[in-house]
């Protein structure tokens, strides 16, 4: 079985914070109004089309799961600008509650989901608490990367877990 890949949107692949007037580049910007936004204005979203041909290189070694509060509406709204297919994602249980020893909401979540599997979560709000609290519940092998809301997912992102992928094969 294939461990899973498990991707937020806003933060690695859009990188919302970026100087609104400085969009980064190779991103093209698109309008959403998913269910969630509030916003009077359609919600601005940058996205990087060859970031859809990485994640599906990627889905040779991993399972490919949406990690975002997008949810479902990932399937909509951000895979068939990336040229993804449908992909599962995690129905949080709550959002943006209150979580064990500091660590980020979705955190319990993601283990719970990964029932044990080898995972790697992409997320721009991963922090130490989050690392050192799923070590503690030995989960299995794991890669969490935080990503930098400004940039979004690099080429270095990509290759680190193309390698954590490949060297799982290799044990």
């Amino acid at each position: 079985m294939k461990p899973l890949l498990l991707i937020d949107i806003d933060g690695p692949l859009n990188p919302y914070e970026a100087k609104a007037q400085q969009r980064p580049e190779g991103y093209v910007t698109h309008r959403m109004q998913p269910s969630g936004w509030n916003g009077s204005r359609p919600l601005r979203v940058w996205l990087n089309p060859g970031h859809g041909t990485e994640l599906l290189a990627l889905a040779e070694w991993y399972e490919l799961v949406w990690a975002t509060t997008w949810m479902g509406e990932a399937n909509e709204w951000i895979g068939p600008h990336l040229g993804l297919p449908p992909l599962p994602y995690i129905d949080w249980p709550a959002m943006h509650g209150s979580a064990p020893d500091g660590t980020l909401w979705k955190t319990q979540y993601v283990v719970e989901y990964a029932a044990g599997r080898p995972f790697a979560w992409v997320d721009d709000e991963i922090t130490e608490r989050d690392r050192a609290w799923i070590a503690r519940q030995g989960p299995g092998r794991s890669l969490l990367l935080q990503i930098d809301p400004r940039i979004g997912l690099e080429r270095a992102d990509f290759d680190a877990l193309a390698q954590w992928a490949t060297d799982r094969d290799k044990n």
